[in-house]
């Protein structure tokens, strides 16, 4: 049998590409206001639904999500 062990790594790299952007959003912003930032930050669409569904099963999206 194996054995579990905490291996100590403080060290994080991360290389995403010289296009890379970030935004913050402030508290209260309204879904138009995230879904304009993220179009703005040049997401796509299937993206833009990802995040959402990702936002929603976190429990921070009280909405209903329809993909047409």
């Amino acid at each position: 049998q194996g054995q579990t062990v905490i291996v100590p790594r403080t060290d994080l790299s991360v290389n995403a590409g010289d296009d890379v952007k970030l935004a913050m959003l402030e508290t209260g912003v309204t879904l138009q206001d995230l879904v304009t930032g993220l179009n703005r930050l040049g997401m796509q669409p299937r993206d833009i639904i990802t995040i959402l569904q990702a936002i929603k099963a976190a429990g921070a999206l009280q909405a209903e999500i329809e993909v047409m």
